[in-house]
């Protein structure tokens, strides 16, 4: 199969997204095992993953009782393609009732940490204890298996917790399987993959590269590349594979819009131009950026402007290079996931400048490239391990498409980008020197539009007020905030308010994801 340009590996799982928060964690835990998994919404066709023939099928959670109006319900032709499947909470009810049995609404919900209690000798939970802790999330319960399916498994609030047909392969389980909280949840997921389905591990970064590489050429033919590149991990592993793909074709514009960190377009400039020789433009555009962000506040109209003035000034820099066939991207999974909901009834978090009017058009017209597209970060990562780049550019905290523009709350001005860049600096500066960089997922400053009484000296104060956001993560999906040594913090809140004229207040954002996103826009 050949998605986007992409040769999707033959040995696959399918995962139908019925709108959980946890459904990337699916792809991801099982991708982590060497086997690729791919998301496709809950009313995918049947006669579609017929004629593709994935090896399994995976039924996520979601927020939707299945007895509702308009719960969502996948095709009933799923359910008899004779390939093993595995639902989890809302799926494991689309199984339950798609063969027969019965669900309600429960009486006591269950949230949080549970314990099951297993039974029999299921391949599902083969290797682990009579008694196991997992992570349950809904409000409804089975009240009857369907006929053939044995019960597996059951908890203090729900006697039917988990069933299965070993003849047809086919499993459910109320709780989640994906998340951390669930004990030996890697253990459950290895057994229904390896066990079950008899998958082998033969998804990674080196046979990514080859299928990546193949599929590139293929879809450029004798054709050039234009290319966004910002100087972070997605869009700087996306430029070396498009050079290993098509050399010299493939034309980087790099672009400043001015809400990059401090000198970072100079770094940028002598990184890739000067030590890494890719074909690279860079073309100084702040002035007329920030003129366009000039009295924005809103943080999706700030994405869009942003990315629309991009793709301007690559269509600008096109004419002058004398034509380009695609446009290439640094796009990853999660990137296309948050920004709409194609993948399945999941909420819409924030939309990215990647996904813009003017990008969408050209993505339907075929015009542009993302060979990362399938990827979360960390894969990325690898990815440009194996390419050979650089560990401090390969292992660079994410940076967002917008820039500072949506670490500064509210409107975007020249001084406040320049109080965010110095505040940002002394930041990481900090935090590199304390050797705790490569511990976070990320660390940064965030200007607050408001202003607070200070004193300094003998003379009263009324500026500005820095958040600092730090947190650790393995995917972004789920992140917890940094615990930072006190010292340090202390020597961070007084570098900024002391070096920076026009702030006297820093704070330190507590906040976990979720609720909270990682960013503040």
């Amino acid at each position: 199969m050949i998605e986007h340009g992409l040769e999707i590996p033959q040995e696959r799982i399918v995962i139908l997204d019925f709108g959980s928060q946890y459904t990337q964690l699916i792809a991801r835990r099982i991708r982590e095992m060497q086997v690729y998994a791919e998301i496709v919404p809950y009313f995918y066709p049947a006669e579609a993953l017929l004629k593709e023939r994935p090896t399994a099928i995976i039924l996520s959670g979601g927020p939707s009782s299945s007895y509702e109006k308009d719960a969502p319900h996948a095709s009933p032709e799923i359910f008899s393609l004779g390939v093993p499947m595995l639902g989890i909470c809302y799926g494991f009810y689309q199984i339950v009732e798609s063969f027969g049995g019965k669900t309600e609404s429960a009486r006591s919900k269950e949230y949080g940490r549970a314990v099951i209690e297993t039974a029999g000798d299921s391949p599902l939970f083969r290797g682990l204890s009579p008694h196991e802790q997992v992570w349950m999330s809904h409000g409804d319960k089975v009240i009857s298996p369907p006929p053939g399916f044995a019960v597996i498994a059951s908890s203090g609030n729900a006697e039917i917790a988990a069933i299965e047909d070993q003849h047809r392969k086919i499993y459910g389980v109320q709780f989640h399987p994906e998340v951390h909280h669930t004990a030996n949840g890697r253990k459950i997921i290895e057994n229904f993959i390896f066990e079950i389905c008899r998958l082998r591990p033969t998804w990674n970064m080196k046979s990514f590269i080859e299928s990546s590489v193949e599929a590139i050429r293929k879809e450029v033919g004798g054709g050039t590349v234009l290319l966004g590149l910002s100087g972070g991990v997605d869009s700087s592993v996306t430029a070396v594979l498009l050079q290993k793909a098509i050399g010299d074709r493939c034309y980087c514009v790099f672009v400043n819009n001015g809400v990059l960190r401090k000198n970072e377009h100079i770094q940028v400039v002598e990184r890739f131009q000067k030590h890494m020789k890719l074909n690279l433009t860079y073309v100084d555009a702040s002035a007329r950026f920030l003129r366009k962000l000039r009295r924005v506040e809103n943080p999706e109209k700030k994405r869009r402007i942003i990315g629309s003035e991009f793709i301007k000034v690559f269509m600008e820099e096109a004419r002058k290079i004398g034509r380009f066939d695609f446009l290439a991207q640094g796009t990853l999974y999660p990137d296309v996931i948050e920004s709409v909901s194609t993948k399945g009834p999941s909420d819409t978090i924030k939309s990215h400048h990647n996904r813009v009017p003017e990008v969408l058009r050209l993505i339907r017209s075929g015009k542009v490239i993302e060979p990362l597209k399938e990827l979360f970060k960390d894969e990325v990562r690898e990815l440009g391990k194996e390419l050979g780049m650089p560990d401090e550019l390969i292992h660079r905290q994410p940076f967002p498409g917008p820039g500072l523009a949506v670490r500064i709350i509210g409107e975007v001005t020249p001084e406040r980008v320049r109080l965010l860049q110095e505040a940002d600096d002394i930041v990481v500066r900090e935090i590199k020197e304390a050797g705790l960089y490569h511990d976070l997922w990320q660390i940064f400053a965030v200007f607050l539009p408001v202003k607070s009484v200070g004193v300094m000296g003998d003379s009263r104060t009324y500026d500005n007020v820095i958040a600092i956001r730090g947190v650790t993560s393995v995917d972004a999906m789920t992140a917890d905030w940094a615990y930072l040594p006190e010292d340090l913090l202390r020597r961070i809140s007084s570098q900024i308010i002391n070096e920076i004229k026009g702030i006297n207040r820093v704070v330190y954002d507590i906040s976990s994801k979720p609720p909270s996103t990682i960013e503040w826009e």
